[in-house]
């Protein structure tokens, strides 16, 4: 067994041995430049890295030979991550920050380029802060930082991608960030697991695929091209080609192989579209001829499912093995895309006409919830072509986010088979709980996947078929595929031209939407505390109580400034602050308490955007809503007054670009008053109608409140179209 837990060359099938030794070994090669790949390039050595422990220690040792260049490519990275927890002795620290500044220090001639997806709000709480991450490294001329905002709309960069020297580069699902660290055996009290701040984190299974030669090279472009996107510089080709970092205790696993590569890009601007990934899936599942096995994150593409249920309901059709994660981590997700995922797979298993799908997750004595949270993305056809990279079987991996995927095909060669049926016996020795060599004998034997896996079944660790399935009020209350998980840009048709971008116009009818959707929210909870068991525990009498007490209080009024200062600064929505007032002190105190704070809290903000500047932010905003700054600041009270009213931003993130384009503060003030003004005294009173309409529910007071929702969304649908006159 090699070193970083790679297999050696005694692992090694029985000479002539293959998986499905009847297959004529002739066949036309799958992979097509221009067609379902970019570049096909040739790699002396190829190295399959199985878990974080493997691909994190191999980083480790190209970079310490690294002379020239290093690329990090990245949806995420922190500077705190601990890379390798052995013992063997190094010359560079284990800790990412540590060990790119110890490289540098020693090495005058070497250069890090590092980008990242520019992730805005979206991530903020779960990222480490981009700040942070510039200042972990000292500030050097070597060291070069960017974020990548060279994307539509709603799109992502999520290509993971690594390129030492141009001479080795790593890509797959790995990001180089915290909670990625795992070994094969993924045990649940390994004290080893543990994010930068010592809380261990659930075991976590990925892959990486490991190249030189001229694939590497060819990623090294890719990361080129990506970079001179984002900041519009180019940077040339390492000089050397004398430089070998590939890490000396690493056996390939594969030498002298063409590599494919195939891209994501969205449209976006000049720049066409490119669906390589999506056409080789397609491709690869329609010459599949006796298995397809696939590990991944996600599987909610409408593309792939109806690739694969096509080949199920063929009489002769190959054998699918899906392994998944048991559910998405977090609520969001797991009312999202674990309901999009159990409408594909009811779509796949209904065309299951043969018996021959397979879907599992795999489990892991100890742990709390059992299964192992897969985040690879691998696809395996046959023993004749193998798949790994960054894309997720999601409708944005196919379509609008950006990835990265490395792809090996046999073309007839034994050898090239032989490894690919290696490979896939060790991530299912690994999910079986039994040695890869056991597993190469039963597909010897067995000469099918499916019959393989069911056979091995059964031990304490193991893969445990996956229902899959939603309660059914989540799965109707969730809307179809398009919203959750788009395939193209948020259309954006409608918004203020004189304020907004054309690329980040959203439109009007959206917030129209929202407000519908906060009032069917009161009025289902209104019926709620009256005519359900609810109501024993959160009655309104209760409630009333605390704002009686809250009401009486002699610091009231301070307290209620207080929260909403607090508040603005922790992103708390402040339409919540606003009919948490209105129920508690009722519609004319009310008003005039949440009045008082929005202004409080708005003139904080915009002290603390004016005090940062634009770089503080940008970091907090992203750089597109970063774009509606300098408009800001060229039309004054009524681009105030158009943010007020169309949710373009939260209040906080409106309030602190105010602040750091420099306008006015009578101009801010100006338009705040009047922006929020009108709509505060219209949420107060809705708000005040609402809790009489819940106490004692009336034909009058339900009609009076219907008509008040009338009013509020004619006013607002002809508020948008003056601004847009305007």
């Amino acid at each position: 067994m090699g070193a970083a837990g790679q297999p050696g060359p005694n692992f090694a099938l029985p000479l002539g041995m293959r998986f499905f030794p009847e297959r004529a070994l002739e066949q036309r090669p799958l992979c097509s430049e221009g067609r379902n790949c970019w570049r096909l390039l040739p790699a002396n050595r190829v190295a399959f890295l199985i878990d974080g422990a493997a691909y994190f220690d191999a980083f480790v040792s190209a970079a310490e030979s690294a002379c020239h260049s290093i690329f990090i490519v990245g949806w995420d990275l922190n500077s705190r991550v601990r890379l390798v927890h052995d013992e063997r002795p190094r010359d560079v620290p284990g800790e990412f920050k540590g060990l790119l500044n110890a490289l540098t220090a020693r090495r005058s001639e070497l250069n890090i380029y590092i980008l990242l997806w520019d992730f805005a709000m979206l991530y903020v709480w779960e990222r480490e802060p981009l700040s942070t991450v510039v200042n972990g490294w000292r500030t050097h001329h070597q060291i070069h930082f960017a974020v990548d905002n060279h994307h539509p709309v709603g799109a992502s960069h999520h290509q993971k991608i690594v390129v030492i020297d141009d001479a080795v580069a790593f890509v797959g699902g790995l990001d180089l960030t915290g909670s990625r660290w795992d070994t094969p055996e993924h045990r649940a009290d390994d004290p080893r697991r543990v994010d930068e701040d010592g809380h261990p984190y659930p075991p976590f299974h990925d892959v990486q695929m490991l190249v030189d030669g001229k694939a590497a090279q060819g990623l090294g472009e890719l990361a080129r091209t990506r970079w001179k996107r984002a900041t519009g510089q180019d940077i040339a080709l390492s000089a050397s080609t004398r430089s070998n970092p590939w890490p000396s205790h690493l056996y390939p696993d594969l030498e002298s192989v063409p590599v494919a590569i195939a891209r994501t890009e969205p449209a976006y601007n000049e720049q066409p579209a490119v669906h390589e990934i999506e056409t080789l899936y397609c491709d690869a599942i329609a010459a599949a001829q006796r298995s397809i096995y696939i590990e991944n994150q996600y599987l909610t593409s409408a593309v792939i499912s109806d690739a694969l249920a096509a080949r199920l309901q063929e009489p002769q059709g190959p054998d699918i093995v899906l392994v998944l994660r048991h559910k998405a981590p977090g609520w969001l997700e797991e009312s999202t895309m674990d309901v999009l995922r159990a409408r594909l797979l009811r779509r796949v298993r209904a065309a299951d006409r043969y018996q021959r799908l397979r879907v599992y997750c795999p489990v892991v004595p100890g742990l709390t919830t059992q299964c192992l949270n897969v985040h690879s993305k691998v696809l395996i056809i046959d023993d004749q072509l193998i798949r790994i990279g960054s894309s997720n079987l999601s409708n944005r991996s196919m379509r609008l986010d950006t990835e990265c995927d490395l792809v090996i095909e046999a073309d007839g060669e034994a050898r090239i088979s032989e490894a690919i049926t290696r490979f896939l016996a060790r991530l299912l020795g690994e999910h079986l709980g039994v040695p890869p060599d056991m597993v190469v004998k039963t597909l010897g034997v067995s000469a099918s996947l499916t019959a393989t896996v069911d056979y091995l079944r059964g031990g304490e660790r193991t893969l445990v078929p996956l229902d899959g399935d939603v309660p059914e009020w989540l799965d109707e209350l969730m809307p179809e595929s398009a919203l959750i998980d788009p395939e193209r840009p948020v259309d954006s048709d409608m918004l203020i031209t004189t304020l907004v971008h054309p690329r980040d116009r959203q439109p009007g009818r959206r917030a129209l939407v929202r407000v519908a959707a906060v009032v069917l929210i009161l009025l289902g909870l209104a019926a709620t505390w009256r005519w359900t068991p609810l109501a024993k525990w959160i009655s309104i009498d209760t409630v009333d109580a605390w704002a009686t007490f809250l009401r009486e209080h002699p610091s009231a009024p301070l307290l209620v400034m207080a929260a909403y200062l607090v508040g603005s600064l922790v992103l708390v929505p402040v339409t919540s602050l606003i009919v948490l007032t209105a129920l508690i002190f009722g519609p004319f105190t009310g008003f005039l308490y949440a009045f008082a704070g929005c202004l409080l809290a708005a003139m904080l903000t915009y002290g603390v955007g004016n005090f940062f500047g634009k770089g503080l932010v940008r970091h907090i905003a992203g750089s597109r809503l970063n774009r509606f700054r300098e408009r800001l600041a060229r039309h004054g009270v009524l681009a105030i007054i158009t943010v007020r009213v169309i949710p373009i931003a939260p209040f906080t993130i409106v309030n602190m670009m105010a602040g750091a384009s420099q306008i006015r503060v009578r101009d801010f003030l100006l338009g705040t008053v009047l922006g929020m003004g009108p709509g505060i005294f219209a949420l107060t009173f809705f708000t005040s109608q609402f809790e009489t309409t819940a106490r004692a529910p009336t034909v009058g007071s339900l009609l009076l409140l219907t008509g008040l929702v009338v009013l509020l969304v004619f006013l607002t649908s002809r508020l948008h179209r003056w601004l847009a006159r305007n």
